[in-house]
């Protein structure tokens, strides 16, 4: 089965071929969504392949299941890949896996529903929750967090130029009235700002600052990837798409000190060999076309990064 023909993620080829697909390999998709890479990969494999989708999100889990749940090669995880090493071995692929991919940030169909609260364009519950099992909403923390943790968490995570102007506004609201729907939290970012970007709503960097906290989710990609080490097989590919510059400079971060390896005093005389690199990057940062843009202006601050594992 392919890709759902509604949602077809940013740099699908791209990433695709990035994986080096073997038709009997193993593959993770640690992001599922809603199956546009996993649909794709499962076409490229034979019997004897096998694919293991993550997914925070309970609606992404049930989607699986229903679109794939009757193929004995597949099998779908409930939570974050944060849990990739632990959901690996219980599965049995610890070390085997061929291939990894990760599509980070929030998927289309999430940004789309305005149930979820993470899109400042229509109005909904101010949520943001990925995995709405656990943890705080979005509307929960803002209604006791301090303002100087608000502003923090907008200029670290959104780079917001107007992050304490916006906090006071938050804590000034909130003692009149609660904030619990994502057109309150638009309409007050909007009022607490004084100047706006060309063609992007002044909300943008704050939701996306808050969605980012919400869900822990550099913490959890720092973690996938220190993990990656134990899944993959020898050669086996890490492909990593990001559409935020500190996801990116994570990922690339992490390629960088892996395929340097071991840290040695300065001046020690030691091979290339003797450094025990574990990674090894292919190719250079692969960006979306100015076509993809223009179809999918979503697609304009993607960056794909690979890795093969060394032996």
């Amino acid at each position: 089965m392919g890709a759902p023909r509604d949602h077809i993620p940013v740099l699908f080829n791209e990433a695709l071929e990035a994986l080096a697909i073997s038709p009997s390999g193993i593959y993770m998709d640690g992001t599922f969504g809603r199956g546009g890479h996993s649909g794709a990969i499962m076409q490229r494999l034979d019997s004897a392949g096998r694919l293991l989708a993550i997914d925070k999100d309970a609606e992404a889990v049930a989607y699986a299941e229903q679109m794939f749940g009757g193929d004995e090669r597949f099998l779908i995880k409930h939570g974050s890949f944060a849990m990739l090493e632990q959901l690996a071995q219980q599965s049995g692929v610890a070390g085997k896996v061929n291939g990894l991919l990760l599509d980070l940030g929030v998927s289309s169909p999430q940004l789309d529903d305005p149930e979820r609260g993470f899109s400042f364009l229509r109005d909904g519950p101010l949520d943001m929750r990925m995995d709405t099992s656990s943890g705080q909403s979005a509307a929960q923390w803002l209604a006791t967090a301090d303002g100087g943790d608000i502003a923090r968490v907008l200029k670290e995570y959104g780079d917001e130029k107007f992050s304490r102007r916006i906090a006071r506004a938050i804590v000034d609201i909130r003692q009149e009235q609660p904030i619990v729907t994502t057109g309150q939290l638009a309409a007050i970012i909007q009022q607490a700002s004084p100047t706006r970007e060309r063609e992007k709503h002044p909300a943008t960097r704050s939701f996306q600052a808050i969605r980012i906290y919400i869900n822990r989710e550099l913490d959890d990609l720092q973690h996938c990837l220190e993990q990656s080490l134990q899944v993959l097989a020898p050669q086996g590919r890490l492909a990593v798409v990001s559409f935020h510059s500190l996801e990116d400079r994570i990922v690339k971060r992490f390629i960088r000190d892996c395929e340097r390896g071991d840290d040695f005093p300065v001046g020690l005389p030691v091979t290339q060999a003797q450094l025990q690199p574990k990674l090894r990057s292919v190719g250079k940062a692969i960006y979306p076309s100015v076509d993809e843009i223009e179809a999918n202006p979503r697609a304009r601050s993607a960056v794909l990064r690979v890795a093969e594992r060394m032996a």
